[in-house]
């Protein structure tokens, strides 16, 4: 009878459906609109690929408390517009719980103050952009600000001994405020400013003040400008001056710079830098950068490659100190208010800002950036 008994259990047992493995952690959806293919297109794609990268690492992993990432990048192709649609798109269909930002003071602008973005309570995170606004902390940016960059030029310069400065502008909303804060950054640095050149979109106006400019010999010229003007006022001023210090910020697309301006035109060329060496190993951060584009990326690293990685790193140690999710984890850490080391660099929160690292590179014709 006991025989008979346990041959029905065995019998039953083996009608049973098997198990059902364990469902997978959902994914951490982590959008992002940029430019990839307009005329910061190169911009972003070298910040994209950090970001990448680094969320390729961390799912190689094993994710971030079981659940992988799944980063979706939308090209905006620098339209503002554009972009605003794209964040409304990856908030509402593809529910992103992060938003990173994209390139430029006017796409930070129209993303911050659409409607998908404020309805959902969204911090846009990380965008390349050195506004001084943070939209009622509806931004957290990673890199400094703008004015942070000019501080950072003009005393580079004095240590140099050179305390003068001619100031390119280009005619437009956005640069015409960045050329208040110059001057107001050249008056607190003690830095005189010996011409100023208004310039437009027109060629021939960018080649007369770029005369203009040679022949007042300032002690560095300094372009506020978008990098297409920039290009053109470059080739146009070596015409007359090839030696002297032409200075601008960590945006400017260097790509397009020596296309327009040439690859001789570029000598004596500096730029401020929000991160630092990114060939260099020098820090952990830097040799997992490297790492890891090696691994996962068939392209050459840059500044830009490693800016995105920091950012992307610096929101993965956001996450695994949280038990929240979304917007909550980026307010939560504002409000906690303490540093975050990323492996040599440092990401605290302040007046809206993550990091508030600078450094000068040189642009040389044949080496790239030389920090």
């Amino acid at each position: 009878m006991m025989y008979r008994l346990k041959q029905l259990l065995v019998a039953g047992l083996c009608l049973l459906p098997p198990a059902m493995p364990a469902l997978a952690a959902e994914p951490i959806v982590i959008g992002q609109a940029i430019d990839l293919s307009g005329p910061n297109g190169s911009l972003g794609r070298d910040y994209v690929a950090g970001i990448k990268t680094c969320f390729d690492m961390i799912n190689a992993a094993g994710g971030i408390q079981g659940r992988r990432i799944r980063f979706i990048a939308r090209d905006d192709g620098g339209d503002p517009a554009a972009s605003a649609a794209a964040a409304a798109e990856l908030l509402e269909r593809e529910q992103a719980e992060f938003l990173i930002g994209g390139i430029g003071d006017a796409t930070v602008r129209a993303v911050a103050d659409s409607p998908a973005v404020r309805r959902k309570g969204q911090m846009l995170y990380a965008p390349l952009a050195a506004g001084e606004q943070t939209h009622g902390q509806r931004v957290l940016y990673w890199r400094p600000t703008y004015r942070q960059e000019l501080r950072h030029i003009f005393s580079h310069f004095r240590k140099l001994g050179i305390s003068d400065v001619g100031v390119v502008h280009q005619d437009s909303p956005v640069h015409q405020e960045a050329w208040r804060s110059v001057q107001e950054e050249a008056r607190e640095r003690q830095v005189r400013v010996t011409r100023e050149a208004r310039i437009s979109a027109r060629e021939d106006s960018i080649a007369q003040e770029a005369q203009r400019m040679a022949a007042a010999r300032p002690g560095f010229v300094l372009v506020i400008a978008d990098s297409i003007s920039t290009g053109l006022f470059l080739k146009a001023f070596r015409k007359h001056d090839g030696q002297r210090f032409v200075a601008g910020t960590s945006l400017t697309n260097l790509d397009t710079l020596r296309e327009l301006a040439g690859s001789r035109a570029v000598e004596w060329t500096v730029f401020s830098q929000v991160v630092p060496n990114p060939g260099a190993g020098n820090t952990v951060l830097q040799m997992e950068h490297l790492g890891m584009m090696k691994k996962y990326r068939d392209e050459s690293v840059s500044a830009l490659t490693l800016e995105g990685f920091a950012a992307a790193r610096t929101l993965v140690k956001m996450m695994q100190a949280s038990r929240r999710s979304g917007p909550a984890v980026l307010q939560e850490f504002m409000a906690r208010g303490t540093a975050i080391d990323i492996g040599g660099l440092t990401a605290a929160p302040e007046n809206g800002r993550l990091s508030g690292y600078l450094d000068i590179a040189l642009l040389t014709r044949g080496a790239g950036l030389v920090f």
